[in-house]
């Protein structure tokens, strides 16, 4: 059913091992973007405990991703338990003065930014101050971020000098998005203009057209290249992480702006060569251009943000309308090969890398082999969100 065997099975703690039945078998009629959220809801009904981070419950871009997912079936379609689901893991970190308990501005983790998402949801939704003030704070960490000497946000202050594609997805969307509602409109959007353009430049393959996961302006990492800066493989999830970073961040630059046409170019560029990647069944590798290579596998988040981004991207006229069928094929590869329904009726989507990085410690080398020794994981949130949006961007 699945490609692979998985090193961890249950990380929903939900009973799977009785009967799992192919996706095409299930005859629940809900959407799957709500079947998805559904299970996710029941395995953890704190929606603060959804996922640990270094071993703690935090204000974490992973659960911020699944309830972003949330937010647009709510908008979408209603239901009240999703709102009240995403408010309270807002009001499970944010007191009563705004402050959001866990997050350390000067850590200038990048990582950080992507929850605040949904506070924008929450706040015109409530007009509770409390939600203004914590947007504030995660925009005034971006005031003071370190940079490099381009532009572009370093990764974590931890990881010094390095852009990786991942941070564009944390954080642009939202650095748009408070700027022309809170900011200073227009005039606020010309850094994230940059970030984008700088990655593309610094980070794409002319042979492939792929973008490398990592660059480090001061070349003294070990994973990265002594005379480009560049980490050594293409990860399927950074790219995703861009891909969706692209078409989330231009929905707040207007047509008029000259960085519009200049990021919908970049998309357009990205799309064209992950097309060249994407596997027969629809989806694509967890080191994506090394397809025929032992041990690589079709991984869910990665596919899953590419076609969430292709299908939004045709949707918003970012894209032809001929490379919806991209999106579509991935789909039905997620739903084919990677989507089960147990005898609960739970959803289990499989293939998910865990996680992955560069450098830190234990050191990430960024080598091919590194890429396959991280554990692959059941209903892990960097798959849930990203299919629950794909599942909407669709109608499926």
């Amino acid at each position: 059913m699945f490609n692979r065997t998985f090193k961890l099975m249950a990380c929903l703690g939900l009973v799977m091992c009785s009967s799992l039945l192919p996706a095409n078998a299930a005859t629940d009629k809900k959407l799957w973007s709500q079947r998805l959220a559904d299970t996710t809801i029941e395995a953890f009904p704190q929606s603060w405990r959804m996922r640990k981070s270094d071993g703690e419950y935090k204000w974490s871009y992973t659960n911020g991703l699944v309830l972003y997912g949330m937010e647009k079936i709510y908008q979408k379609h209603g239901g009240d338990h999703y709102l009240d689901y995403i408010q309270s893991y807002a009001d499970y970190f944010i007191d009563d003065k705004g402050n959001i308990n866990t997050y350390q501005k000067d850590k200038y983790n990048i990582d950080s930014i992507n929850a605040g998402k949904m506070l924008f949801f929450l706040y015109e939704k409530t007009k509770d101050k409390r939600y203004l003030t914590a947007m504030k704070s995660l925009r005034a960490q971006l005031k003071w971020h370190p940079k490099t000497t381009e532009g572009a946000f370093w990764h974590k202050r931890i990881y010094p000098w390095q852009l990786w594609l991942d941070g564009l997805y944390m954080a642009a969307p939202f650095y748009a998005q408070y700027e022309m509602q809170y900011g200073e409109g227009e005039a606020g959007l010309d850094v994230v203009i940059n970030w984008f353009e700088l990655a593309e430049r610094k980070m794409r393959d002319p042979k492939t057209g792929l973008l490398y996961h990592g660059w480090d302006e001061s070349k003294v990492q070990s994973w990265a290249d002594k005379d480009t800066g560049l980490s050594k493989n293409f990860w399927s999830r950074s790219m995703g992480w861009y891909a969706m970073a692209l078409v989330d961040t231009l929905e707040y630059i207007p047509e008029s702006n000259p960085g519009h046409a200049s990021l919908k170019a970049i998309l357009n560029r990205l799309v064209v060569s992950l097309k060249k990647y994407q596997d027969t069944s629809g989806l694509w590798y967890q080191v994506t251009d090394q397809m025929n290579r032992e041990g690589n596998y079709l991984e869910a988040s990665g596919s899953s943000m590419f076609v969430y981004a292709i299908a939004k991207g045709v949707r918003l006229n970012l894209l032809p309308k001929s490379t919806k069928a991209i999106a579509d094929k991935g789909y039905q590869g997620l739903l084919q090969q990677l989507v089960s329904v147990n005898g609960a009726g739970h959803v289990m989507l499989g293939n998910i890398c865990r996680s992955a990085g560069l450098g830190g410690h234990p050191y990430r080398d960024g080598s091919y082999q590194y890429y396959l020794s991280e554990p692959v994981l059941v209903n892990d949130a960097h798959g849930v969100g990203p299919f629950i949006m794909a599942s909407l961007e669709l109608g499926k």
